[in-house]
């Protein structure tokens, strides 16, 4: 494929719609401006209103429209945000036009340079991506950490060499649009329920996730849970080598933890105890990285001094201050059922004694919050319920729980700092997005934090 050529579409000269100007819209647009793209970006939001968007376009040279309908129209490629929905109506009309249409992490693939390890998952995909590039790091492997994680693909694109690995947390988002991009290693850590009101089914959802691997080549490998019934099934629908892991057997060949120690093909990698980060989720998530950094080449005593030398993710599980004895824990990134089910196992309280005071609330993506029941029956004092979902959640956790509807953040810690007692944990955990009283779930932590902090202070 000629230099400069993505989807079939020579950049230079070819006149690209960008569409949604969040940070991946806005790396995209740089790149298809430094490759020599005439670039039109959209958003439903006006320029003003998106920050760091006015400059970028004058950078860019790009004009800058309004969203509609007809936007694609007169353009030879389309490169679309993972917010932007997969069947959003440009999009449509730009494929009823036979115009090609991309994502951005599609479009990076086409310039990263050297291979690329790709983590995707319900949830643990942050921890474990940066645990993986942690792990490569720290054994002197060249790597650079990019994707779902903050850092746009398109923005590093440039950066990369043939020598340096590239980790890339990836989204079922960003899957929806791949078909170029392709992962030497490619990781699924759990498929859950989330993001049903954008898929608008859980096998919608799975399908997307599933082209990590569909797109994979023979010769590079497939890392999948074996405990998760999704995850394995990707298996059969790729030309790359499987390679397990799981928390309940010896799945060959692969990861596995017995007896409280973590193996790799039967060989010891480090006992559980050693783990730096509480909750069994998070000896899954090691297993994966630690399964990634091998077949990047990493020998097994450098992963283990990596791993123990990890702290965790802002936002996962963070362990925020004690005040007045009372642990106070940011798990925002709590943003689907699942997530919130493994932070409540993540603690423990003697029998007939429940410790828990957990904030749950936010928006709705269409879940049932009713697996939530027996866990927070056995372990929580109350459910501080906040945000848009609060009448769902509560109708759902009726007679399981009690319920505390508080409106906002600081009405949910300020009831738990005055009914909670030392000994018990207050635990930010929502299983909702974030979207109808925040920014994102990094600003609904960064809140909870401040709110937290202040008790301190008081």
């Amino acid at each position: 494929m000629e230099a400069g050529t993505v989807a079939g579409v020579r950049l230079r000269g070819a006149r690209v719609a960008v569409l949604g100007l969040a940070r991946s819209g806005l790396a995209a647009m740089r790149l298809l401006a430094e490759k020599g793209a005439l670039v039109t970006a959209s958003d439903a939001r006006a320029a003003e209103e998106i920050p760091g968007a006015c400059e970028a376009l004058r950078e860019c040279g790009a004009a800058y429209r309004p969203q509609s309908a007809d936007l694609a129209s007169g353009h030879d490629l389309v490169v679309v945000s993972p917010g932007v929905p997969f069947d959003a109506e440009p999009l449509q009309a730009a494929r009823r036009l036979g115009i090609p249409v991309i994502g951005e992490i599609e479009l990076a693939s086409y310039f990263l340079e050297g291979p690329v390890s790709a983590i995707t998952g319900s949830n643990g995909k942050t921890t474990t991506t940066m645990l993986n590039g942690h792990i490569l790091r720290e054994s002197g492997v060249p790597v650079q950490v990019c994707g779902n994680t903050g850092t746009a693909a398109t923005s590093v694109a440039g950066s990369s060499r043939p020598d340096q690995w590239n980790v890339i947390e990836i989204s079922s988002f960003q899957l929806e649009t791949v078909s170029h991009f392709h992962a030497q290693v490619g990781t699924c850590l759990n498929v859950t329920p989330d993001h049903l009101d954008r898929h608008g089914s859980m096998a919608a959802y799975a399908a997307a996730k599933g082209r990590l691997f569909e797109t994979q080549q023979p010769g590079s490998w497939a890392v999948l849970n074996a405990d998760d019934p999704v995850c394995a099934g990707y298996a059969a629908k790729t030309p790359a080598e499987p390679f397990w892991f799981s928390l309940e057997r010896a799945a060959q060949p692969g990861a596995w933890l017995d007896g409280g120690v973590l193996y790799f093909e039967g060989e010891r990698l480090m006992e559980a105890g050693e783990v730096p980060l509480r909750g069994r989720h998070n000896i899954q998530n090691v297993l994966a990285a630690s399964a990634a950094a091998r077949l990047a080449g990493v020998p097994l005593e450098r992963i283990a001094a990596a791993v123990k030398t990890f702290r965790g993710v802002e936002h996962r599980l963070e362990h925020v201050l004690t005040a007045d004895g009372v642990d106070y824990v940011n798990d925002s990134k709590a943003t689907n059922v699942d997530a919130a089910l493994k932070a409540v196992e993540a603690f423990d309280f003697p029998p007939h004694k429940p410790g828990l005071w957990i904030i749950l609330g936010g928006k709705d993506k269409g879940s049932d919050y009713r697996p939530l029941r027996g866990p927070l029956q056995a372990k929580a004092k109350a459910a501080l319920l906040i945000g848009s979902a609060a009448p769902k959640i509560a109708a759902d956790l009726e007679g399981a729980v009690t319920v505390v509807e508080c409106g906002a953040m600081a009405g949910a810690v300020g009831y738990a700092a005055r009914k909670s007692s030392p000994g018990e944990v207050v635990l930010l955990a929502p299983a909702c997005a974030s979207f109808d009283q925040f920014e994102n779930y990094e600003h609904r932590g960064r809140v909870f934090k401040e709110l937290v902090r202040k008790l301190k202070e008081e």
